[in-house]
C-alpha cells in the first residue's frame, strides 16, 4: 500500500484545497498517519497565454491529490484556462512519478455539453478522455449534471458525490419542517426533490415547466402540481447558471399562495443576471434564502454583501472521501440513502 499522500492545487484549485487540508490532517492524524502541507507548486500564464505548471517537490511514488476549481475565475482565467493548467498539472505529476493521480473537481467542466445534437460536439466525453490519456486514475466531483458522464470514462473511477449529504443536514438543523414542502423547479429534478421529502418526512410538490428552446434561458408556461397554499417550499436543483427557472417558480408559487421560499442548490455558479434576480426575489419577500455548498467559489465580498445567500461548507466531505481513497477503504456509506 502506498504511504505517501501529497495533496497539491492549480492557482484556481487552492481556496478549495486549504479548505480541504485541515480536514483531511485530522483524518491522517487519527489513522496515524504524518499530516502534510501542500505540496509547492508553480503555475505561470506566459504573455501569449500558454499555461505552464511544475511540481516544486518530489512525489516520486505517492498517491497525488490535484485539486482545480474549473469555475474559479477571480484571476481572470475562463473555464478553458482552468483546465489547461489542470491538464499541465496532471502532466508534470506523471512525468515526476507519481504512483496515482486523483483529480478534485468541486464542478466538472463541460457537464452540459454531454449529448450529441445536429453537429455539436460531445465536449465533456472529449474531456473524460483526455483525463485518461494524461493518466488520471481517479476524478472526484459533485453532482454531476448527468450521471451518465461516468460512462465515458473507460479506466479511470470516477466518484460522484452529493450535495444532499450536507445541504439536507442543514435545512434539518434550520427550517422549520412542520410546514414545508419540498420542489423541483421541473420534473428533470424530482429525483432529487423525492431525496429530500424521503429524509424530511415531508411532502413532495412539482412544477411542470415548457421550455421555448428556441431561445436562450426561455420558458413558455410553468405549472404547480400539488397544494402550496399557505405552505413553505424548498426549492431543490444540482445548480443555479442565470436563475431564470427558480426565478420563474418562485414567483409561481407566491401566486399559488406559498408563504416562505427557499432554495437549495450544490453549484451556485450564479451568472448574470442571476444575482439580479435573487436580489429582486429577496427584497419583495419571494425568496428567505439560498443554501448552496462552497463548491463553487464566491469571494467574502460576495458572502458579506448577499444576505440571501447561506454557505455551506463541503471540504470535510471532500477530505474524508480523499482519506478513504487514499487508504483503501469504501466510501459507499458515505452515499447512502441517495437515490439517482
Amino acid at each position: 500500500m502506498v504511504s505517501k499522500i501529497c495533496l497539491m492545487a492549480c492557482k484556481n484549485g487552492l481556496y478549495f484545497a486549504e479548505k480541504i487540508l485541515p480536514h483531511l490532517n485530522r483524518f491522517l492524524k487519527d489513522a496515524n498517519y504524518s499530516e502534510i502541507s501542500l505540496t509547492k507548486t508553480d503555475e505561470v500564464q506566459f504573455r501569449n497565454t500558454e499555461i505552464k505548471s511544475n511540481i516544486l517537490e518530489s512525489i516520486r511514488g505517492a498517491h497525488v491529490f490535484i485539486v482545480q476549481d474549473v469555475s474559479n475565475k477571480s484571476n481572470g482565467y475562463s473555464v478553458s484556462d482552468n483546465v489547461l493548467a489542470l491538464k499541465t498539472l496532471i502532466n508534470s505529476a506523471r512525468i515526476s512519478d507519481a504512483f496515482k493521480i486523483t483529480v478534485i473537481l468541486p464542478t466538472f467542466p463541460f457537464a452540459r455539453q454531454d449529448k450529441h445534437f445536429s453537429r455539436e460536439g460531445i465536449t465533456a466525453r472529449m474531456f473524460a478522455q483526455e483525463l485518461e490519456m494524461l493518466g488520471v486514475n481517479t476524478v472526484i466531483t459533485l453532482d454531476i449534471h448527468n450521471l451518465a458522464i461516468a460512462g465515458f470514462f473507460n479506466k479511470t473511477v470516477f466518484e460522484n458525490l452529493k450535495g444532499f449529504r450536507d445541504l439536507n443536514k442543514y435545512v434539518k438543523q434550520n427550517l422549520p419542517l412542520e410546514n414545508l414542502v419540498v420542489s423541483s423547479p421541473d420534473i428533470g429534478g424530482l429525483k432529487r426533490a423525492e431525496n429530500y421529502a424521503s429524509e424530511l418526512k415531508i411532502n413532495l410538490v412539482s412544477i411542470y415547466k415548457e421550455r421555448n428552446y428556441t431561445k436562450i434561458d426561455a420558458i413558455d408556461k410553468m405549472y404547480v402540481i400539488g397544494d402550496v397554499k399557505n405552505k413553505d417550499v424548498l426549492l431543490v436543483d444540482d445548480m443555479i447558471d442565470t436563475g431564470g427557472t427558480l426565478f420563474n417558480a418562485a414567483k409561481l408559487l407566491k401566486e399559488k399562495g406559498a408563504n416562505k421560499i427557499y432554495f437549495a442548490c450544490s453549484l451556485p455558479f450564479l451568472n448574470p443576471p442571476s444575482k439580479e434576480r435573487f436580489d429582486s426575489l429577496y427584497k419583495d419577500g419571494s425568496l428567505e434564502y439560498l443554501i448552496a455548498t462552497n463548491a463553487v467559489y464566491h469571494a467574502q465580498e460576495f458572502l458579506d454583501n448577499n444576505p440571501w445567500f447561506k454557505q455551506i461548507d463541503v471540504s470535510d466531505y471532500f477530505a474524508k472521501v480523499i482519506f478513504n481513497i487514499f487508504t483503501y477503504k469504501s466510501i459507499s456509506n458515505l452515499l447512502k440513502n441517495i437515490k439517482s
